[in-house]
């Protein structure tokens, strides 16, 4: 019986050598969002990456695209700190100018829920709990600070701490962490105007329909200097907690190429792109007072 059944246990074994085999080597999925995520599911081959259209690397952002992190409304031409990150993050992923699509997406549309159909999104998002649970996140490629706009001479630009912005009219954009700052940092007496883009902040600063607005401060140095220069930075909010404000690339939720793009930006900031790059398109924060 013994010498009968060899055969067959042999095979079985064989079997199953063959499937632990195959398990062993099958990829492991990580969670969207985390260092390595997706690798599992495909390699970071160069310039093969299973992004949306083939061969092509579709980048998303909003219209008007806002200096300093864009120049002259063109993502594409590679100035502004976040089309030279885009075309870094590319370069890195291996995809060369040319294989760059850029794709207009509004700002609340990026991390809203839902298909995307962009490899990544760069639009001054702030990684947040709450978004992660529509989208996934590269890890950050900007550390951010808010910051406060008035008018020169105004009530509010005279303001040297929170408790002063409580008594003026404050205003920001929608779905914006200057707006979460507002709310939940400065708790103003009276309510928030809210905008739907910058630009209607900016207009309504002008007008006299709010007392100063919230940006991050690279913003706020811009509309400032070359916007509206009847007006300045009135101060910068803290950057505070173990879970500092960072600017993320924001990509589709079920991504398979979330970890590719994390190693990407990791990557960049080990050797020093990141920096360099802050260094060349953003403002020196040093001299902005911080409202405590």
């Amino acid at each position: 019986m013994r010498l009968a059944n060899r055969p067959l246990r042999l095979a079985t074994c064989a079997a199953v050598a063959l499937f632990t085999a195959a398990v062993g080597c099958a990829p492991q999925d990580a969670s969207p969002g985390e260092p390595g995520a997706a690798r599992g599911e495909q390699s970071c081959d160069r310039g093969r990456l299973a992004t949306v259209a083939r061969g092509t690397l579709t980048v998303g952002t909003d219209k008007p695209a806002y200096a300093p992190w864009f120049h002259d409304d063109d993502p594409a031409n590679g100035k502004g700190f976040e089309s030279a990150v885009a075309y870094a993050v590319a370069r890195q992923l291996g995809y060369g100018r040319d294989a760059v699509r850029w794709q207009t997406v509004p700002f609340n549309n990026a991390f809203a829920p839902g298909a995307k159909k962009f490899d990544f999104d760069i639009n001054q998002i702030s990684i947040s709990a709450t978004r992660k649970r529509a989208v996934a996140f590269s890890s950050g490629y900007y550390g951010v600070r808010q910051a406060v706009i008035a008018l020169k001479g105004s009530r509010a630009a005279h303001a040297k701490s929170i408790a002063d912005l409580r008594r003026v009219k404050l205003g920001a954009q929608v779905g914006s962490t200057s707006l979460d700052v507002l709310q939940d940092t400065v708790r103003p007496a009276q309510q928030p105007a809210v905008f739907q883009k910058n630009d209607l902040a900016k207009s309504a600063l002008k007008n006299g329909q709010v007392d100063a607005i919230l940006t991050d401060l690279p913003t706020a140095f811009y509309i400032t200097s070359a916007e509206v220069k009847d007006a300045e930075v009135v101060g910068q909010f803290a950057a505070t907690g173990p879970a500092k404000e960072q600017f993320g690339l924001v990509l589709d939720k079920q991504s398979r190429i979330t970890g590719c793009v994390t190693a990407a930006v990791d990557t960049l900031r080990r050797n020093g792109t990141l920096a360099r790059l802050e260094k060349k398109w953003l403002t020196d924060a040093i001299a902005v007072p911080v409202l405590k």
